[in-house]
């Protein structure tokens, strides 16, 4: 039994706000979820991402992002990277298949996901992966901010990093919809409103120019959209028609309507499952 009062606060306390968790053996796992309350990096067993040769219609992309990792995990100069543009055309996908080709030659590349909402704790996570003996692509998936959104201050911490600097064994990789991470229409309003209007967001949308790499995502052609397919079916041993195969996935497309390398892998989806084919 607890007597002394401050005893009892600090019970109090500890139990309403427990200590954080120690980091975890980094070496247990090659990708890992940073989690709040309490704060930790949950090791993620199985990463859910696909080949990167099966990523059709943004080469260009690729080579750029592959040989931008490729330098970080060797311990050279490399820049963050913002992946915006077109939904479902394989950013966060595109980001998982070059942590894995790179993993390869490269053991001590971390991916490590820290979700939007989370942003007010990086300085916390930095923490963590600042001392450690392994170099970590912090990846946020879906990034964007709205009016009266606070949080893009606490990514200059990950772009900048204050006067600590950014950790030298960290690459900030972020997708995005959004080319400056904001409306379009929120930009304008708050021009408009603003006293001197060329100050006005500046600040908010000088966060996209802290990025090194801008790599654009646009919407892809029926063309690579069918060419996605018939990668799918190669890789995984498919057998259909070629006249069957593209009649059913034009009419998919135009039944979501929308094409995109999203809607693709729905449609193989549906055509492994038709055919008795698994995909784990």
């Amino acid at each position: 039994m607890i007597d002394d009062p401050m005893d009892r606060i600090a019970a109090a306390l500890e139990r309403m706000s427990p200590a954080p968790m120690p980091a975890p053996e980094f070496d247990g796992a090659t990708a890992f979820v940073w989690q709040v309350e309490p704060d930790r990096l949950e090791p993620v067993p199985r990463v859910n991402r696909v080949g990167l040769d099966l990523l059709v219609g943004i080469d260009r992309s690729r080579d750029t992002l592959l040989d931008n990792t490729r330098r970080f995990a060797g311990g050279y100069a490399a820049n963050n990277a913002l992946l915006w543009g077109a939904r479902g055309m394989g950013k966060s996908s595109l980001v998982k298949a070059i942590h894995a080709e790179v993993l390869a030659d490269h053991p001590d590349l971390k991916l490590v996901e820290l979700q939007r909402e989370d942003l007010p704790s990086v300085g916390r996570l930095l923490n963590h992966l600042r001392g450690a003996p392994y170099r970590f692509l912090l990846f946020c998936d879906d990034l964007s901010f709205s009016h009266d959104d606070q949080h893009y201050k606490s990514l200059k911490a990950v772009l900048d990093g204050g006067i600590e600097g950014r950790p030298e064994n960290v690459a900030f990789y972020a997708t995005s919809n959004r080319r400056h991470l904001m409306p379009r229409d929120m930009i304008e309003n708050e021009r408009s409103n603003a006293i001197n209007p060329s100050e006005a967001v500046e600040e908010k949308v000088s966060l996209s120019d802290r990025f090194g790499l801008w790599l654009g995502f646009h919407p892809c052609t029926q063309d690579e959209y069918l060419s996605m397919i018939d990668r799918y079916c190669t890789e995984y041993d498919i057998k259909i028609a070629p006249e069957t195969l593209r009649a059913e996935a034009i009419e998919w497309q135009a039944t979501r309507g929308a094409r995109s390398g999203r809607v693709a892998w729905q449609f193989f989806t549906d055509l492994a499952g038709r055919n008795g084919v698994r995909l784990s």
